[in-house]
């Protein structure tokens, strides 16, 4: 039910591969680019005219956007974020919203006529350049991750710091952290909706068979990192909130660890190794470190507040333990900006510019006191155990869209289904 066209790597120069990046605060993979689609040769003979007409309109818009925004989509566009108007990359995401309405006609009340047409889309993460495949819900779950890509786009521009009103140092404002949080959520919503709802859609040997950017594992582990980016940003608002007590924030940063190590064991068996690939494991692996330090961190200056020798050693055991992460978090920064397409970090702000300055601090000096008043020159032992904390940020509820009235003239008449093949 449907045919599988994969093309190799190596057969063509439809993939685009920026040798450089810019500055990155949330992992955006490449654009998967949709392919131009003949409608009007599949679907002549059994829908009007008219919805072939518009199906063709609204999908060959998608493709000359995309196609634009996949040039720019990785780039630092500072303006894009502060000027009035729409841009490029919010009218991308409009379109592709108003077109699945549309495209769902196409599968309602199990139609023939999700196997008519070729949809082909060209891959970042995967060995294959291209993937085409004879079935609309590959086409509905591909506008899903792209819609998400190009909400976590979104949100990397809202949050790549700028110099503030008092030049003290580059930061993200508090309005567009607020904002970050609601897109997180969203491209969650649109990942999970994907995996629950439009992936079990799809033939077993298609799903096997579909590129490892729209893999579960992949598609799971984009929607954790959003989720595990939001919990960051609520952590830098409580470090800079009076109100927030130490064990919010270590509630919050043993979430985001949890967060970071679903997304690493998602990526665990998928063949990532090429291009976008290989950098989005490195991603998730720097994150899920640099969640560690926060976590340990916190954990340390609460064990701390005990009155006794063994809560103080912990509390040196954990917060070495910080401090180790957090030089290992370095190392795996470096090794995330030299994979390529290359990148770079952003001038630090929000919660790692506190905690490298604070991790290093506070660890000295609490090993120095622990040492003074027990006599012990090592830390009292292993690090603790961190506390497991239920994971409160959730997706969005995002539910396909209804399908749109002009479907309610589609013709059907017999419509036989393709084998399965490869090519």
């Amino acid at each position: 039910m449907g045919c599988l066209v994969s093309t190799p790597k190596d057969t063509g120069g439809n993939r685009r591969r920026p040798g450089s990046i810019g500055e990155v605060s949330v992992y955006v993979p490449g654009l998967r680019i949709p392919k131009p689609v003949d409608f009007s040769q599949s679907l002549s003979g059994h829908v009007s005219k008219t919805l072939v007409e518009r199906l063709t309109a609204m999908r060959t818009r998608i493709v000359v956007m995309a196609g634009q925004e996949a040039l720019t989509i990785t780039r630092t566009r500072r303006k894009t974020t502060t000027q009035h108007g729409r841009s490029t990359l919010v009218d991308l995401h409009q379109a592709l919203e108003d077109y699945l309405p549309v495209l769902l006609g196409l599968v309602s009340d199990g139609s023939q006529l999700q196997f008519k047409v070729q949809f082909i889309w060209v891959n970042q993460e995967d060995d294959a350049e291209e993937t085409a495949m004879f079935n609309a819900w590959y086409e509905v779950l591909s506008v899903l991750h792209l819609m998400a890509v190009l909400s976590l786009s979104q949100a990397n521009l809202l949050l790549l710091p700028r110099t503030s009103a008092d030049f003290y140092q580059p930061k993200a404002s508090e309005e567009s952290r607020r904002a970050s949080i609601d897109i997180f959520l969203k491209a969650a919503g649109y990942l999970d909706c994907a995996v629950r709802h439009v992936l079990p859609r799809l033939p077993s040997e298609l799903r096997r068979n579909l590129p490892v950017d729209l893999a579960e594992g992949v598609l799971r582990a984009l929607c954790l990192q959003a989720l595990g980016q939001g919990v960051d940003i609520q952590l830098g608002m409580a470090i800079d909130s009076t109100k927030a007590t130490l064990a919010v924030k270590r509630r919050l940063a043993c979430e985001m660890v949890k967060y970071w190590q679903q997304a690493q064991d998602n990526l665990m068996n998928l063949p990532l190794s090429n291009g976008w690939g290989e950098k989005h494991r490195h991603f998730v692996k720097w994150k899920y470190v640099e969640a560690k330090a926060a976590a340990y961190y916190y954990h340390g200056l609460i064990l701390d507040e005990g009155n006794t020798e063994k809560s103080h050693g912990m509390a040196v055991a954990a917060l070495q333990a910080a401090d180790e992460y957090f030089e290992e978090s370095k190392t795996a920064c470096e090794v995330f900006n030299a994979a390529h397409p290359l990148s770079r970090n952003p001038p630090l702000w929000g919660t790692m510019k506190y905690l490298s300055e604070k991790i290093p601090k506070d660890t000295s000096s609490k090993v120095r006191i622990n040492r003074d008043l027990y006599s012990h020159e090592k830390n009292m032992g292993t690090a603790p155990t961190l506390p497991d904390f239920a994971l409160a940020l959730k997706p969005n509820e995002y539910q396909l869209p209804p399908v749109d009235p002009s479907n309610e003239n589609v013709q059907l008449g017999h419509i036989g289904t393709n084998e399965v093949k490869r090519g």
